[in-house]
């Protein structure tokens, strides 16, 4: 849907310097309001938070479109600029930076198309859970279903790792946790008081002084006390190393996983983008499987429950139709006038094209309600005509030539109405 805004989403690689990653945010600017000026308003970026992470190397913008009385044109609408976009940023060099619609509905999921966990079904471990990732993101870009896919876990990124032998704490009288909860107050802070100034309320922060907490060497100069009351130097019982590894680890029902995001291809539905990527995720090797989340989740659990709504109310509406008429035969000849109508609908949205959205599923709904509206009123005429003496095919004739003309007065103002909404291009729904 074309909601007036869009999201861009933007990745310097590992170590990038917030100047770095400025300079790629002043190039997505600069497209917006000089390249698509005619179909953007303003633009407003974000640096050191994206949702991928936080950091230096990440950035979020927002476009907000103009109005949608300006944006007349196909071309100027959400999903166009989106993937003029998406191309044009596909050429640079210095970041990943993908453009997004928002989500249909707002707190499911972050942006619009599908959003999947990738899952190690085969505990295969999560170097070759990534491998698999990558691997799956660079089929899926040449699949002409998925429009883009992009993992939102962290790149794997240097480290330095602090190993404490344990043993020599026991023996030094040092206390595990205590070194643990001393490391987190030194390199990172702690909030231990509140104060009062000019009548606004200020945060104590204890952390170790910068100038000895910078290098890894810098660890000979912190002691902790044992329970003998002496100091015992850090470099006694730890030393450091440099290794690499994700910052932070994703798991599904206690299974290691990554989660990715995905638009759709042009012209595709949602439905079929997420059973491509099913396909897909099957033929990697290792025995990876989907699990769906956010929208795609609800997609996925309504999409089942379906069948079994439609039957369960053509039951109610039977039930209800036997107890007005009396009658076990009558009702039948309700509802078999609803097919008429929805194979009518069905073939209207196929010769138009149209997709198979929410807003088709209403109107078959609407078009269901109306069939059976007008059946009722047939069934009640003929039954009426029929106890006064006329038989069935006479009664069935009155009854249709007596309905003819209210259905007439009634659909032919309402397709003009729906004509002239869409030629003036109102079927834009803006979501609050």
């Amino acid at each position: 849907e074309d909601q007036g805004v869009l999201m861009v989403l933007v990745q310097t690689p590992n170590g990038s310097t917030t100047a770095r990653t400025e300079e790629v945010v002043k190039q997505i600017e600069s497209f917006f309001l000089n390249d698509e000026k005619d179909s953007v308003a303003s633009v407003f970026g974000a640096m050191g938070f994206s949702f991928n992470g936080t950091g230096q190397n990440n950035a979020m913008i927002f476009a907000k479109l103009k109005d949608f009385d300006v944006r007349t044109e196909p071309q100027q609408e959400a999903a166009a600029v989106v993937q003029r976009a998406q191309r044009h940023f596909f050429g640079l060099r210095d970041a990943q930076v993908f453009a997004l619609l928002p989500p249909a509905i707002q707190g499911l999921g972050n942006s619009s198309g599908f959003s999947m966990y990738l899952v190690d079904s085969g505990n295969n471990g999560n170097p070759a859970l990534t491998s698999a990732s990558q691997q799956l993101m660079q089929i899926a870009g040449s699949n002409r279903n998925i429009g883009s896919l992009r993992s939102n876990s962290q790149r794997t990124e240097t480290q330095l790792q602090i190993l404490l032998d344990q043993e020599k704490l026991g023996a030094m009288g040092v206390d595990l946790a205590s070194v643990n909860s001393m490391l987190t107050t030194i390199f990172a802070g702690r909030d231990v008081n509140d104060f009062t100034l000019e009548n606004k309320l200020k945060p104590v922060y204890v952390q170790g002084d910068a100038p000895y907490r910078m290098q890894p060497e810098d660890l000979k100069y912190w002691f902790a006390r044992n329970t003998g009351g002496e100091m015992v130097p850090f470099s006694s019982f730890s030393t450091v190393q440099w290794n690499t590894g994700t910052p932070q680890l994703a798991r599904f029902n206690g299974v290691s996983a990554i989660s990715l995001d995905g638009a759709t291809g042009a012209g595709v539905s949602t439905g079929q983008s997420m059973d491509e990527m099913e396909k897909l995720t099957a033929a990697l090797p290792g025995g990876y499987s989907v699990a769906w989340q956010g929208i795609s989740y609800q997609e996925r659990l309504s999409g089942s429950q379906a069948p079994m709504l439609y039957g369960l109310s053509v039951l109610i509406v039977f039930l209800c139709l036997a107890a007005l008429y009396e009658s076990w035969s009558i009702p039948f000849s309700v509802i078999l006038a609803v097919p008429i109508g929805v194979l009518g609908a069905l073939a209207a949205a196929y010769l138009l094209g149209q997709s198979n959205d929410v807003y088709f599923k209403v109107g078959l709904l609407t078009t269901i309600g109306l069939a059976a509206k007008n059946a009722i009123l047939i069934v009640e005429f003929a039954k009426d005509r029929q106890e006064t003496g006329m038989g069935v095919l006479e009664a069935t004739l009155e009854a249709a030539r007596l309905r003819l003309r209210p259905i007439i007065i009634f659909f032919v103002p309402s397709f003009f109405v729906v004509v002239r909404r869409l030629s003036k291009r109102e079927k834009q729904v803006k979501t609050v």
